[in-house]
């Protein structure tokens, strides 16, 4: 059986930050976030993994979707999950240009649509810094930076965790709220 391995618990103002090791796949969020590309094709990496466990639900739905650009974000239902729906975010691929900003705005709008369908657990990987090329360090800095913005002035996202499966970013995460 797959366990996920809580580093870290950060609790603040009746709001939870998680830092956890393992497959955000088996994540008992409300929803889980998968760093999608434009075209809500999920072949590989966490897309392909969201897919191939949930099941083929994921990808009809998005491609009734369609296409979303680079910062933006969309949802669907999350089929096999433990997750009640999937929000497919698209970080930049590192080198397109304006990277941090993209960034930020993909984690952001991931978080807007949480809030959007009054979810109140979320579950991010490290966007962008798979196949994306995007520095893993400077993603971790992006990303935590903004979720915990985001979550200070939240009505309904109380609990965040950041999911990975490597030890080496989820050890970035864990640095990074040791910072907190």
């Amino acid at each position: 059986m797959e366990v996920l391995e809580v580093l870290k618990v950060i609790e603040f103002d009746g709001k939870v930050v998680k830092i956890i090791k393992g497959d955000i796949t088996i994540e008992n969020t409300d929803a889980i976030v998968n760093a999608a590309n434009s075209h809500l094709k999920h072949g590989g990496g966490v897309a392909g993994a969201i897919v191939r466990r949930g099941g083929k639900i994921i990808q009809e739905e998005s491609d009734k979707i369609g296409y979303i650009p680079t910062g933006s974000a969309a949802i669907t239902t999350a089929g096999n999950l433990n997750a009640k729906y999937v929000i497919h975010t698209v970080g930049p691929v590192w080198g397109e240009g304006d990277e941090n900003n993209k960034l930020k705005n993909a984690v952001k709008n991931a978080l807007l649509l949480a809030e959007e369908h009054k979810l109140n657990s979320i579950s991010l990987p490290a966007i962008s810094s798979g196949i994306f090329g995007f520095p893993k360090e400077r993603a971790v800095d992006i990303i935590f930076d903004t979720a915990l913005e985001f979550l200070k002035d939240s009505k309904f996202v109380k609990e965040i965790h950041f999911c990975n499966i490597d030890l080496q970013t989820s050890n970035l995460f864990l640095d990074k709220s040791n910072k907190f």
